[in-house]
């Protein structure tokens, strides 16, 4: 800890801000940490990312990347990729989360989401090369999150080899559903924790905060995310306005296909969700996002009302029945 306060020091001594106030901003689930630095009234943003467990040069190439298609991600003010640290421009507070709870217009901040969202997905420069690829393998060992943390956790055991064989397989079957919707630059962590309303004109006005773990896939995915909401509940006429604000962008995107990507993609997703909040209470002693879990299920129970999602809905009402759905203990 003493080696990794200096080698903050020098970065920021070397950087110019070595005389700043710094005050701690955030944690998040990752082993990142945030610090807000002011130098003679000027605000700045520390990311604080330790290597081996994290990686700033996604989030340094991506930033770039969103930058020159004219989006709002922080500017880099300076850059050490060996040691994972970072000196941010600092958006504010105003992050959706906080706007929204302070009765903001809910429908203006997801129309805003919902067009940058749509100005990704139009663009063919929007996929970066050389960022990893949504594939199969990535898909699968997030789905399995559920049955390796979330079953175990309730259970007591590990799960059944076979019956996660035929769950894999389930999935296996499913994935190309997903794609039958063009690929995009998905950001994959898009929701209201990591989206600001900035001072800015049009599209810019939308901070984004998250996306180093961007991939090329789906282009349902991030807009699933941000109206599939782990951590709020979102009216479902606001969803499907979205839905159609987002395809008028897409006037030849098959409608059926789109839902059936959007079905795939959420269950994947909820599935993961699941079993990440419960491997962060499980593994890193972070029982705060179990509180989220209910709606969860809630969530993936809708999307495996789709009919290519009946074979999931079988396995899991077999394998994770209804009145087994819970929320693990700390």
């Amino acid at each position: 800890m003493v080696k990794r306060e200096s080698l903050i020091q020098d970065f920021l001594a070397k950087a110019g801000w070595g005389t700043a106030q710094r005050g701690r901003l955030a944690g998040d689930a990752s082993f990142r940490h945030y610090d807000r630095l002011v130098l003679d009234g000027r605000p700045a943003v520390l990311m604080d990312a330790p290597p081996p467990k994290e990686d700033v040069r996604p989030f340094v190439r991506i930033a770039r990347h969103l930058t020159a298609l004219g989006l709002s991600s922080p500017a880099l003010l300076a850059v050490d990729e060996v040691n994972g640290l970072l000196l941010l421009e600092d958006l504010g507070d105003g992050t959706y989360t906080k706007l929204l709870a302070a009765g903001h217009d809910e429908t203006a901040l997801y129309a805003l989401a919902t067009d940058v969202l749509a100005e990704i997905a139009a663009r063919p420069d929007a996929i970066l090369k050389g960022t990893p690829p949504y594939d199969d393998e990535k898909l699968l060992t997030e789905a399995t999150l559920l049955t390796d943390w979330y079953m175990p956790a309730m259970t007591g055991r590990d799960t059944d080899a076979a019956a996660r064989a035929e769950y894999v397989e389930i999935w296996t079957q499913l994935f190309p559903i997903a794609r039958m919707v063009p690929d995009t630059l998905v950001l994959r962590d898009f929701h209201v924790d990591n989206l600001m309303l900035l001072d800015r004109p049009g599209l810019a006005a939308c901070g984004l905060l998250d996306f180093q773990d961007a991939v090329i896939g789906p282009a349902t995915y991030d807009l699933m995310s941000l109206l599939e909401d782990a951590r709020r509940d979102i009216d479902p006429v606001m969803i499907e306005i979205m839905k159609g604000r987002w395809l008028k962008r897409f006037p030849h995107l098959d409608r059926a296909v789109f839902e059936a990507s959007w079905s795939v993609m959420a269950a994947q997703r909820h599935a993961k969700v699941i079993g990440i909040f419960t491997r962060l209470c499980k593994r890193d002693g972070k029982p705060g996002y179990l509180v989220h879990i209910p709606r969860l299920w809630r969530l993936l129970e809708s999307a495996c009302r789709h009919p290519v999602l009946a074979g999931l809905g079988r396995w899991l009402d077999r394998h994770i029945p209804k009145e087994s759905r819970g929320v693990p203990s700390p």
